[in-house]
């Protein structure tokens, strides 16, 4: 499904372009264009699911997906072995700004926690 005012159905689309790094006919993968780290990695489901508050049952298979896709562009791009965040944002007070579940995969740098 589809949401025409949704800016991650666009690019799952095709219609806004962006850096792909993976795609599939689940997901797409692409850099994000505001980097938190030096690998900073979006990792969207081609279906619209506003967050992951809103998942349901049905949406098991590409949750799992999204996390195994994560762990696999790690690996390809060489940083699993030092290690990487995931992170999955949900509703404002999680600090979710595009209402399409989206997976960031962060590198590159030592992360803290707790984040914030």
């Amino acid at each position: 499904m589809k949401v025409d005012d949704c800016i991650f159905c666009k690019i799952a689309a095709g219609e806004i372009p962006s850096t792909n790094v993976f795609e599939d006919d689940v997901c797409v993968a692409f850099n994000d264009l505001s980097p938190q780290a030096p690998e900073h990695i979006l990792i969207i489901p081609r279906d619209h699911i506003d967050s992951l508050d809103k998942a349901d049952a049905s949406n098991k298979a590409p949750l799992g997906h999204l996390l195994l896709t994560a762990a696999e562009i790690a690996r390809e791009k060489g940083f699993a072995e030092n290690g990487y965040r995931v992170v999955i944002n949900t509703n404002s007070d999680g600090g979710q700004t595009v209402f399409h579940l989206h997976v960031h995969l962060l590198a590159g740098r030592p992360f803290v926690f707790p984040p914030g």
